[in-house]
């Protein structure tokens, strides 16, 4: 080996090493530095004459396991929905207050019942009757309340979304940009594994928005897209997201795929040939922070407030609904039944029981009255009847027509309806045929007045009858829960808790055992749309024991959701710590690579100085 040989080889040696112990400094001052990768030089061998090397930096490498680092978004979009979720759910428990304490709906509507069983006890005392509507009052300003706080939840959960998109949006536009800027340097470059480093920062964060998978590509570039395959960014273009957020909620704010009828916000992503995709529409948003505010926004939440709109609606319903069964009529050799429909409200119902005889099936069907025909037609979970037929009427047409809509109805079924007279509606089987047979008939309709009979409107609908009518808009019992209140003109006649009848005594217990009865122990049906009970067999019972399993419900989403929040931390903690252990910075270890380093460092330069003694030494032989 030549003396310049030598020297080109101490010297490639000495650049080498000088650039490496940079690397260590560099992973020394970012040991604490959130998403920042351990750096390690690439060095190989290169032929220097043919009897000399040298060595060079081919690379700088990033220290990555990218198996676990895919791990580990999986798992950080999974975390990120487990935390959002469970701290709504803290949230909503505080709404509910804690079971059995004071000040909970189940305590309020306890101290309800308890009023109003004393006042069954002295009908005629006055402060009595004052205590029952002052314990309804509260009892109706708890719900308005908590329907309220559910509604601001949903607010909450839709500035998250907002803001969660803003941050995607940036995350997505960064990662473009870097892409872009990657294309342009080499592998030697410092630069090149510091801007893999921020890319990589960009990408963790939008996984704990939403479920990602990133593609490696040519070029140092990467491809992001959402688990369900929607394209984020390809190379140095970025889609943009974009979310229509629609202010306060309410509980009539719903989403829907049709955007005419979606009263709240969602999220469209535009690609960059302007192509439009509705996110929550196509589902593509299966996981993070986003996917849980959505899912709070328009599905727990709403089914929290629905609990709450069935528990109002049975209150009211329980104490102004008045059944009345039909009269047997006949015509020629066709039986069946008469009632009145002139006291139905839109919402109220006609039932017709009857039989198959062929089959010996018995059926039942529901005539509901509604007022707005764009409603029409109805479906069967219109009631909380999963074995019933429900068949919208509309009655703005008069008798003549409501006879007609129902003979369409009943068509396939072998009976008939007429008019006899007035507002009566005549049902009857197909008599010598004897293929049906019409075993019962009845109507239910809201009481509307304070007198007439033992059921009255105590609770009204923000000072309307509540009749659960159906519009094109939705069922009167959506919301109900903010707008239930005691009725006014009770209010301004506390006697008529106990006066029904112009004959009424003041000590008669009647309505006060009535309104009692209905309260604390009859048994109401409720619609399994809010969660409690199935389609199949929905949930009936008290209202008291309704209340428990809202209670017992949401507890139970609660505590599933802390558990889940508990998992995901724990199976993020040890991917992340597996991650840090590849990727992260040992001190340690970098001192002793900085100690060989100094060592090589010092070698090289011996033999440097080696040389430059030894060509000092010909010089001055002159050779």
């Amino acid at each position: 080996m030549s003396l310049t040989q030598a020297l080109s080889t101490a010297l490639s040696g000495l650049t080498v090493t000088q650039t490496s112990m940079s690397l260590v400094a560099g992973n020394v001052a970012n040991a604490q530095t959130p998403g920042y990768v351990r750096k390690t030089p690439s060095i190989t061998e290169n032929a220097s004459g043919t009897i000399g090397s040298a060595v060079q930096i081919d690379a700088i490498n990033r220290v990555l396991d990218q198996f676990v680092q895919a791990q580990m978004r999986t798992e950080s979009a999974g975390a990120g929905y487990a935390d959002a979720v469970s701290n709504m759910y803290k949230q909503l428990q505080g709404i509910y207050g804690t079971p059995g304490s004071s000040g909970t709906l189940e305590s309020t509507f306890n101290n309800f019942t308890s009023a109003l069983q004393a006042l069954g006890t002295t009908p005629n005392d006055g402060p009595t009757q004052l205590t029952v509507l002052s314990a309804g009052q509260a009892l109706t300003q708890q719900l308005n309340s908590m329907s309220s706080s559910i509604q601001s939840l949903r607010g909450e959960a839709e500035l998250g979304i907002s803001q969660d998109v803003d941050t995607a949006n940036n995350d997505l536009q960064q990662i473009a940009q870097i892409n872009r800027q990657l294309a342009s340097y080499s592998k030697q470059d410092s630069a090149y594994s510091a801007l893999q480093d921020q890319r990589d920062v960009y990408i963790d964060q939008i996984s704990k928005l939403m479920d990602v998978r990133v593609i490696n590509s040519d070029n140092n570039q990467v491809s992001l897209l959402t688990s369900s395959g929607v394209q984020l960014v390809s190379g140095s273009q970025a889609s943009t997201l974009s979310f229509n957020a629609q202010g306060a909620m309410s509980a009539q704010s719903q989403w829907s795929a049709d955007p005419s009828k979606s009263t709240v916000g969602t999220i469209t992503l535009t690609s960059p040939n302007g192509a439009k995709t509705d996110l929550i529409a196509n589902g593509a948003i299966r996981s993070g922070e986003i996917s849980a505010y959505l899912q709070m926004r328009d599905t727990t939440l709403v089914q929290a407030q629905a609990q709450l709109d069935q528990f109002a609606g049975a209150m009211a319903s329980g104490l102004s609904d008045t059944t009345t069964p039909g009269t047997a009529a006949t015509s020629g050799a066709q039986s069946g039944f008469d009632v009145d429909v002139g006291s139905l409200s839109a919402g109220n119902t006609v039932s017709i029981t009857y039989t198959d005889t062929a089959t010996n099936t018995q059926h039942q069907l529901t005539l509901m009255r509604v007022d707005d025909p764009s409603a029409l037609p109805l479906k069967n979970s219109a009631t909380s009847n999963p074995n019933d037929k429900v068949v919208g009427i509309d009655f703005s047409g008069g008798m003549a027509s409501v006879v007609s809509q129902i003979n369409a109805a009943l068509s396939s079924t072998g009976m008939t309806a007429s008019n006899p007279s007035g507002t009566t509606l005549r049902i009857l089987d197909d008599g010598a045929a004897n293929t049906v047979d019409v075993n019962a008939m009845s109507t239910t309709a809201t009481a509307t007045s304070l007198t007439g009979s033992v059921q009255l409107p105590m609770f009204t609908d923000g000072g309307q009858p509540y009749t659960g009518a159906i519009t094109s808009v939705g069922s009167q019992s959506v919301g109900l829960a903010g707008r239930i209140t005691v009725n006014g003109s009770l209010l301004a006649n506390p006697s008529a808790l106990v006066a029904y009848q112009a004959s009424t005594t003041s000590a008669d217990a009647t309505r006060p055992n009535f309104i009692y009865g209905q309260m604390a122990s009859a048994s109401l049906g409720f619609s399994p749309s809010a969660g409690i009970g199935s389609a199949a067999s929905p949930y009936s019972g008290t209202l008291s024991s309704y209340l428990s399993q809202i209670t017992s419900v949401q507890s139970t989403a609660a505590n599933n959701a802390t558990n889940l929040q508990q998992g995901q931390d724990v199976v993020l903690s040890a991917l992340q710590q597996r991650f840090t252990s590849t990727s992260g910075v040992n001190i340690d270890q970098e001192m002793s690579n900085l100690l060989t380093l100094q060592n090589a460092y010092a070698a090289n330069a011996r033999v440097m100085t080696t040389v430059n003694t030894m060509l000092n030494a010909l010089m001055q032989l002159g050779l």
